[in-house]
């Protein structure tokens, strides 16, 4: 992939100020016109994917659909689907989302425009509405039916449900969609408004000149739509239990591994069937974005299989991945693919081999860096071009953070290649990472603010506290931008702003 020296920073949807939750409104659009004059072309994103009530973008209900916490209420009000009135007592911006709360808040708003709609509002969607589910196809048809049956069900796991219904009978199928057909009729609904800000947002994206990178999981949560529709793809039983689940050994982030639990993928049977469920995966996904990081890209070399008994992922093994059969079936239909491979963690020759072959750009990472070998990868000096370097990730502490928690000796690699002040630490990283030979450089928005770890968005290993970090109100300041713009301007990064970006 051809990369033009560009940078840009990382701040998922929902950490954008606004009631209750950061959504695809007024706020994202200034978001936009904030990274576009700070002189940066690129927004990465977590994954869009509904959640469920732990708030993970990692543990979808869905590969394919969109989140409908995103949606903004007071587009809504513009479109003529809610009153402002409605909106009132939700004015602020929390510290953090309260994904419960969240939930409960946008249900009751999301199902008052659907009953406003269905009452003659908004007569101007209808036409887009009927092309959105038309053009979707059968993915929107099943994920509406999973999110009725899970409601009707009280939110429980599909594998809770009666037999026929979990196995997905025909009979069971058609009568339920029957009974259901208005709450199904709903999901398409709010999945549609979804689909609607999304595109006007990466539409103002496009014409400021920010390219927005998307994130693509590896793996499915077992309580999803993907799984229930399509069991046979899947390592399960007959209940639909999983046998084998994903994770990763002991690393960096956790001395027991990380049992992740999603189920594994019968690459055999994909492989029988070209590749098609992958392929449709990777069209949704640039529908909706311009660049891709594809999560755990080792996985697709060789992943780490953990019975399904086990409650550590110490006791597993590695069981080789499609490889490059997998990429080369989708590029056939789908063309070259603007891929980001995040190979962090235990990479292998064979690992490296795959990204390389792929012409794929890896991920270089300053936090990192220091542990004093000479060749370490996340070494600046150790940088191809094809890469994409970053102060951190959403799974790293920030720099901040990070440097407060380091102790003399390791502080003192870090020197080795700068010298770092206390309270400008971040700004130091952010112009390592700029200045690098890396094609692509990006910063978390923490980075960029300066905070500590308490604006962490994720710590590997734990299931609590997670997700939630929200900007704070008014945190885009014009110095903050004025030093962003002057650093990548003197890290020439600036040739793909102020204008349409290319597709990579």
């Amino acid at each position: 992939m051809d990369l033009p020296r560009s940078s840009g920073v990382l701040l998922h949807v929902s950490s954008l100020p606004g009631p209750q939750i950061g959504d695809l409104g007024d706020a994202a659009h200034r978001w936009v016109d904030w990274l576009a004059d700070a002189g940066q072309s690129m927004w990465q994103i977590l994954p869009l994917v509904p959640v469920n009530e732990g708030g993970s973008p990692y543990n979808g209900l869905s590969a394919l659909a969109g989140n409908p916490l995103l949606v903004s209420p007071a587009r809504l009000v513009d479109d003529g689907l809610l009153d402002a009135s409605e909106l009132r007592g939700a004015e602020g911006s929390r510290p953090e989302v309260d994904f419960a709360r969240v939930m409960a808040w946008k249900d009751h708003l999301l199902h008052r425009a659907f009953t406003r709609f269905r009452s003659g509002a908004a007569p101007e969607i209808r036409t887009a509405l009927q092309v959105f589910r038309a053009r979707s196809g059968g993915w929107i048809e099943e994920y509406a039916l999973f999110r009725a049956l899970r409601d009707a069900h009280g939110g429980a796991s599909w594998t809770t449900w009666e037999r026929p219904i979990r196995l997905r009978e025909s009979a069971a199928v058609q009568v339920w969609r029957e009974r259901l057909s208005e709450q199904v009729e709903e999901h398409v609904f709010r999945e549609f408004l979804f689909e609607r800000q999304w595109a006007a947002l990466h539409e103002h994206a496009r014409t400021r000149g920010v390219r927005i990178v998307g994130d693509i999981p590896i793996f499915v949560a077992h309580d999803s739509a993907d799984v229930w529709a399509n069991r046979e793809l899947f390592y399960l039983d007959e209940e639909g239990q999983p046998t084998v689940v994903a994770g990763v050994p002991p690393d960096y982030f956790s001395k027991t591994g990380q049992r992740w639990g999603n189920p594994l993928y019968r690459w055999d049977v994909m492989q029988e069937r070209g590749y098609r469920w992958w392929t449709e995966r990777f069209r949704r996904i640039f529908e909706q974005v311009d660049i891709a990081r594809i999560d755990h890209f080792r996985g697709f070399e060789a992943y780490w299989e953990i019975s399904a008994e086990e409650e550590t992922a110490m006791n597993g093994c590695w069981v080789s991945g499609p490889g490059a059969a997998l990429f080369h079936a989708v590029e056939r239909e789908l063309g070259p693919l603007p891929l980001i491979a995040e190979d962090l963690g235990l990479i292998t020759a064979e690992v490296d081999e795959l990204r390389d072959d792929l012409g794929l750009p890896g991920m270089r990472v300053l936090q990192f860096a220091f542990d004093g070998d000479p060749s370490n990868p996340h070494l600046p000096a150790n940088y191809p071009r094809n890469s994409v370097c970053y102060t951190g990730t959403h799974d790293n502490a920030t720099v901040l953070g990070w440097w407060r928690d380091l102790d003399l000796a390791e502080r003192e690699q870090v020197r080795r290649l700068i010298d770092p002040r206390e309270a400008e630490v971040h700004w130091d990283l952010i112009r390592v990472a700029f200045q690098s030979t890396a094609d692509w450089a990006l910063a978390p928005l923490q980075d960029v603010l300066g905070l500590g770890d308490k604006a962490r968005m994720n710590t590997p290993g734990t299931a609590e506290g997670n997700w939630a970090w929200r900007m704070p109100e008014n945190a885009l300041t014009d110095d903050v931008q004025t030093r962003l713009l002057e650093i990548t301007r003197s890290s020439s990064r600036l040739r793909a702003c102020g204008s349409t970006p290319p597709h990579p």
